[in-house]
C-alpha cells in the first residue's frame, strides 16, 4: 500500500514538473500582451503624449517670447518717440507749406479778373481795327477806275488813319493780356508747387504714422500671443504633472475584504487540555501548513494586483510551492515505511 502511494506521489511530482515546463513557456507571451493591454501602459502612453504636449507648448512660448522681445524692440519707447518727432517736423511743414499754398491761391480770381477784362478790351480794339479795315476796302471798292474826288480820299485817308490807331490799341490789349495771362499763370504754377510739396509731406506724414500703428499693432499682437502661449503652456504643465502624479502613474493596492484576511496563527499549548502530556506538531503537519500558508498568501498577492495574467515567476513559484507540498508528502510515506 506505501509503495502505491509513493509511485502516485512521484506521477504528481512529474506531472507539477511538467507543467512549470508549459507555465514557463507561455507565461512571457501572456504577460507581453497583458503588459500592452494593461492599464499601467495604457496610463504610460498617456504621461508620454502629456509630456511631449508640454514640451510643444514650452517651446511654442519660448518662440511667442522671442517675437514678444522683438516687437518690444521695433516699438520701443525711444524709437516711437524718434517717429513721433519726424512727425511732429513735418506736420510743421505742411502747415506751412499749406498756408504759403493758400497765401499764393487768394489773388488768383482777382488775377482771373485782370486777364478776363484785358480779353475784353482786346476783343474790342481787334473788333474796331477789322470793322475800319474792312470800311476801307468797301470804299476802295467803290471807286473802280474813277478818279477819286477830295471828299473821298479825305475819307479813305481818315480811314487808313484810324485803322492804324485801331490796330496800335488793338496790339496794346493784345500786350496787357498776354501780360495779365503770364502773370495768372504764373501765380498758378507756385500754388500747384506749394500743393504738391504739401502732397508729398502728406505722404510722409501718413507712412510715419501708418508705420508708428503697425509697430504698436505688432507689438500688441506678440503681446496677445504670447499671453495665450503662456496659458497653453501652464495647461499642458498641468495635465503633464497631473498624468505624472502618483495617483495615476501607480495603481493602487487593494485591500482585500475582511473576510479575505488570514486567520492568525493559534500556538498550540504545551500540554494538550485532554491527556494533560506535551504533545508537538509532527514534522509532516509542520511542512503542510508551512506550505499551505505560503500557497494562499502567493494567491492572495495575486487577486490583489488586479492582474488577470499572472507572470512567468509567480507560475513558476506556485508550481514550486506544488513540489515542495508533494516532497514532504513523500517523506511522510517513506517515514510510514
Amino acid at each position: 500500500m506505501n509503495d502505491i502511494l509513493a509511485r502516485r506521489a512521484r506521477r504528481a511530482t512529474m506531472g507539477i514538473a511538467l507543467s512549470v515546463a508549459l507555465v514557463a513557456g507561455i507565461a512571457p507571451a501572456t504577460a507581453i500582451a497583458a503588459e500592452t493591454s494593461s492599464p499601467i501602459g495604457a496610463v504610460a502612453l498617456q504621461t508620454e503624449d502629456a509630456a511631449a504636449a508640454k514640451d510643444k507648448a514650452y517651446a511654442a512660448m519660448q518662440e511667442a517670447l522671442k517675437n514678444l522681445e522683438a516687437a518690444k524692440e521695433a516699438a520701443s519707447p525711444e524709437k516711437l518717440a524718434e517717429i513721433d518727432d519726424d512727425i511732429a517736423a513735418f506736420q510743421e511743414l505742411y502747415d506751412m507749406i499749406v498756408a504759403e499754398a493758400a497765401k499764393w491761391r487768394e489773388p488768383l480770381p482777382a488775377m482771373q479778373a485782370n486777364v478776363d477784362a484785358a480779353q475784353a478790351k482786346y476783343d474790342e480794339a481787334h473788333n474796331r481795327t477789322s470793322g475800319l479795315q474792312a470800311e476801307l476796302d468797301k470804299a476802295l471798292e467803290a471807286l473802280g477806275d474813277e478818279e477819286p474826288s477830295t471828299a473821298i480820299k479825305e475819307h479813305i485817308k481818315q480811314l487808313r488813319s484810324e485803322i492804324m490807331a485801331a490796330e496800335t490799341r488793338e496790339k496794346s490789349c493784345e500786350d496787357d493780356l498776354h501780360h495779365y495771362q503770364r502773370r495768372l499763370e504764373s501765380q498758378e504754377k507756385q500754388v500747384q508747387h506749394f500743393e504738391s510739396e504739401a502732397k508729398e509731406v502728406k505722404a510722409r506724414i501718413d507712412e510715419d504714422i501708418a508705420k508708428r500703428n503697425a509697430l504698436t499693432d505688432d507689438l500688441e499682437k506678440a503681446q496677445a500671443a504670447y499671453d495665450d502661449a503662456c496659458k497653453a503652456y501652464e495647461e499642458a504643465k498641468a495635465a503633464a504633472d497631473k498624468a505624472t502624479s502618483p495617483e495615476i502613474t501607480q495603481p493602487t493596492e487593494t485591500t482585500p475584504p475582511s473576510s479575505s484576511a488570514q486567520p492568525a496563527e493559534t500556538t498550540q499549548p504545551a500540554s494538550s487540555p485532554a491527556t494533560g502530556k506535551d504533545t508537538a506538531p509532527s514534522p509532516s503537519k509542520q511542512a503542510n501548513t508551512s506550505n499551505g500558508k505560503q500557497a494562499n498568501t502567493t494567491a492572495d498577492k495575486l487577486a490583489n494586483t488586479g492582474d488577470t495574467t499572472p507572470s512567468a515567476i509567480a507560475l513558476a513559484g506556485i508550481a514550486a510551492m506544488g513540489l515542495g507540498i508533494t516532497a514532504a508528502a513523500t517523506r511522510r510515506l517513506k517515514n510510514s515505511k
